[in-house]
């Protein structure tokens, strides 16, 4: 049974307060991973134009990523990389990437976060776009990382005669990356 805290204004809480909203939250964020993988489902059958459907694309890109040899965390940001495509359709990757951050590294969290715009060198022209936008980046420590992951994964999953991949494949890895956060605000409160 779910408890509740007693309080009309928050800073008329109490540490009683916070003991069952602090219970009730471990007990919700323990179901995060499986809210994540509930929602990757949303992108089953949406082609949006593209030869293949989004949660397919993001299949693709994971799969390539893990067949490469490409370690847990980045595989599960390879197959989260769109999951903004639903709530962010004009900035996805940020929201994909801010899904992403208290979980995973800041390298695989800045890659996330751009790859539209490293992706954006491959169509943006077509659109009336600066396609070499990514140049703006080419300082940072990550911008080879980040080309590294548009040429060899996402810009090739878009393969309409690849056997349809199942999400079930990857639902231990995103199961295990989301079981704990390593860069929250709330660190101190969840260890």
């Amino acid at each position: 049974m779910t408890q509740t805290a007693k309080f009309k204004v928050m800073s008329e809480s109490t540490q009683q307060d916070w003991t069952v909203i602090m219970g009730e939250q471990i007990r919700f964020m323990s179901g995060l991973a499986d809210r994540i993988l509930d929602h990757m489902k949303l992108l089953d059958s949406d082609y949006g134009g593209f030869p293949v459907d989004r949660l397919q694309h993001c299949l693709q890109t994971a799969e390539l990523a893990a067949e490469d040899g490409k370690d847990e965390e980045y595989v599960v940001c390879a197959l989260l990389h769109d999951i903004g495509d639903t709530l962010g359709s004009t900035n996805h990757a940020d929201v994909g990437a801010a899904i992403l951050q208290p979980f995973v590294s800041e390298e695989n969290h800045w890659m996330v976060k751009h790859h539209g715009i490293f992706q954006g060198y491959n169509f943006f022209h077509y659109i009336g776009m600066d396609r070499n936008l990514k140049e703006q980046f080419r300082g940072s420590p990550n911008f080879d990382r980040t080309e590294e992951f548009i040429e060899k994964y996402d810009d090739r999953a878009f393969d309409f005669e690849r056997p349809k991949l199942s999400l079930d494949t990857f639902a231990p890895m995103v199961r295990r990356v989301f079981a704990r956060p390593k860069n929250s605000p709330y660190q101190a409160a969840i260890d």
